[in-house]
């Protein structure tokens, strides 16, 4: 995966080698949730969306908008770059377009 940011690119390649698999939004937030001692219920309450929403997202039954994926970043205090990215490469992948996602800040 490349991205511009070296420390976003470091805690990515991280989090792949302790998942053991390559990693997504909803494995992300899986990992945030559980890492919190939260309930699905708790932590879809958080971001604003069901319980089945976050459920669906955990187990890659549905992909995350990179406009949601942003804001979730910023209610749970994280980078949106990382967010942003992980739903638009979960989109790609869930496609099965051969493409990796790089992103740069307009400004």
């Amino acid at each position: 995966m490349i991205i511009k940011s070296h420390q976003t690119k470091k805690t990515l390649a991280q989090l792949e080698a302790i998942s053991g698999e390559k990693l997504t939004l909803g494995r992300l937030l899986y990992a945030i949730r559980r890492g919190e001692e939260l309930t699905q219920t708790e932590f879809a309450k958080m971001l604003g969306v069901s319980r089945q929403y976050m459920c669906d997202i955990e187990h890659r039954r549905r992909n995350v908008s990179p406009k949601a994926a942003f804001e979730y970043a910023k209610i749970l205090g994280y980078s949106p770059e990382q967010f942003v990215l992980l739903a638009l490469q979960d989109q790609l992948d869930s496609s099965n377009l051969p493409y990796i996602v790089e992103l740069r800040n307009a400004a």
